[in-house]
């Protein structure tokens, strides 16, 4: 199966994130692993500005159950990224995202990812339905139709 090449076009939302020092390997561009930790800023950066999610004292959490990426062209520090980010599919307690990383100025995807959350009590780590000001936030992202 081919992976799709992912273009600017397909996304609403938008994080901008810049490469760190510490995120380039021994062959001089972004390593793989590192694109994972792209894909979490930019959702949680968007869950707590749009979502209202608390990190640190809210009484739900997001866990990662399951992630993806696929890889079309490197990206090397410095470099200044957008995170094209949307819904697949938002279920009662989980939401598939996916995810796209774009050198700024590019139309084509560097990478291309999904993960899924499934929302968790955070006293329990047992599933719950995804609360009301999250699940807005998350629906804005799903795409036309």
């Amino acid at each position: 199966m081919t992976p799709q090449h992912p273009h600017r076009a397909d996304y609403s939302h938008y994080e901008t994130l810049t490469t760190r020092w510490h995120d380039n390997d021994l062959y001089g561009h972004v390593n793989n692993v590192v694109y994972y930790s792209y894909f979490d800023s930019a959702v949680n950066a968007y869950l707590i500005a749009r979502g209202g999610l608390d990190i640190h004292e809210g009484p739900v959490v997001g866990f990662v159950v399951s992630s993806s990426c696929d890889y079309f062209a490197s990206v090397a520090f410095p470099e200044r990224l957008d995170v094209g980010l949307r819904v697949g599919k938002l279920g009662n307690s989980s939401v598939q995202y996916e995810l796209a990383i774009f050198k700024q100025g590019t139309d084509g995807a560097c990478a291309a990812g999904r993960f899924v959350h499934v929302f968790v009590d955070r006293a329990s780590n047992r599933p719950v339905p995804i609360p009301a000001e999250l699940r807005a936030a998350l629906q804005a992202l799903l795409p036309p139709g």
